[in-house]
């Protein structure tokens, strides 16, 4: 722990702690952050907090936006740091939302996940694809704040399919929940949302997840098929070789796989000088270029949301086989308000400890 010396004057220094990328097998441009680790219980003794805490720089930039999804913000003189406790909201629920969910049709639940997620990348700037690439700049009023919130999202949702399933105790309930997050995936791909859609399909896979043997098996052949046509998308050998082709086939607008479009630019900032022989390389500077033009061509041919019940023809993805199963899968209408519906998706509550979720599985199915 290093204390911050270069305090703005009558403010005590913030505390904040690293944390791993949550890119895809990417490096991490993210600015370190400050919180409270929600995983760990408060210190009895002081050195417990100083292991993960440091100081935080009264000039850092963008570090309400980079903050993780529990992750809170504490100004404290550094004797105080000690009495540092988590904030309730850290721990995340215990008490699960599955009951409301099932209100809720999964065609409409994903449409309404679609409006969200276009409103937050139709307001990423393809500069700022650039500036998290290549990292904190010293420049002035440069930020990437919608992308980093957009990328928050992703985590997000991750977290929130596998804290529903662990939160849900009743094993019949739970495998309807799962069997529901499914169709949700398969829909999701359908309205061409496939950032989120990679997100649901992460969150089930995850290993707090995977490992409720009891519960898969509930669910009927028939999803478990549609899941393993959904899982193939995932496939990550020859560079994503599958979601690549599925992508050139889709016409905009789409939202794409974030993750890897970052992970791409990364690669080809990080593979190629940027000066050769004191030259600009510019064909670095067009490849870079090319990438981040992936965003408007995205959101072209539309300035309206993704959502099915914005009368928007929906276009199947290629695999015909999943199409048909998901297509079909549904029918009832949602008896839940969709203002409701709406503010539920926009304040998901998720437990992002992968310690707490792992436990909460081995309580369900030891």
């Amino acid at each position: 722990m290093t204390k911050n010396t270069n305090t703005c004057p009558g403010l005590p220094p913030c505390y904040w702690e690293k944390r791993p990328s949550n890119l895809l097998n990417g490096a991490s441009t993210l600015p370190p952050v400050a919180r409270w680790p929600p995983s760990l219980s408060p210190p009895s003794t002081a050195s417990a907090l100083f292991a993960d805490t440091v100081g935080l720089q009264p000039d850092a930039r963008g570090v309400a936006t980079s903050l993780g999804l529990n992750e809170r913000l504490f100004v404290v003189n550094p004797q105080e740091v000690h009495e540092l406790t988590p904030h309730p909201e850290q721990l995340g629920p215990t008490v699960g939302s599955a009951e409301g969910l099932d209100l809720v049709s999964t065609k409409d639940l994903a449409g309404q996940l679609t409006d969200h997620d276009w409103s937050l990348f139709n307001s990423i700037h393809q500069v700022e694809l650039i500036h998290y690439v290549l990292g904190p700049q010293p420049l002035r009023d440069v930020t990437t704040a919608n992308l980093e919130r957009f990328m928050r999202r992703f985590n997000e949702l991750q977290y929130w399919v596998a804290t529903e399933l662990c939160l849900c105790p009743v094993p019949g309930l739970r495998a309807q929940l799962l069997r529901k997050f499914i169709k949700l995936a398969a829909h999701l791909k359908e309205q061409k949302n496939l950032n989120s859609f990679f997100a649901i399909m992460f969150g089930l896979s995850n290993s707090a997840i995977s490992r409720l043997a009891q519960t898969w098996e509930r669910l009927p052949h028939k999803v478990r098929k549609l899941y393993s046509a959904l899982e193939r998308q995932l496939d990550p050998s020859w560079n994503h070789r599958v979601y690549r082709l599925a992508l050139t086939k889709l016409s905009p607008p789409l939202i794409p796989f974030m993750p890897l479009l970052l992970k791409d630019m990364t690669f080809i900032h990080e593979g190629n000088h940027t000066l050769v022989e004191n030259l600009i390389n510019f064909e670095k500077m067009r490849m870079m270029a090319r990438a981040a033009r992936i965003l408007h061509h995205c959101r072209s041919h539309s300035n309206v949301p993704l959502s099915p019940l914005r009368s928007r023809v929906s276009h199947l993805h290629e695999d015909s086989q999943v199409a048909r199963i998901s297509t079909c899968s549904e029918q009832s209408l949602s008896t839940r308000s969709p203002a409701s519906t709406w503010a539920y998706v926009q304040q998901l509550k998720v437990i992002d400890s992968q310690r707490e979720l792992s436990r909460l599985s081995r309580e369900l199915e030891p």
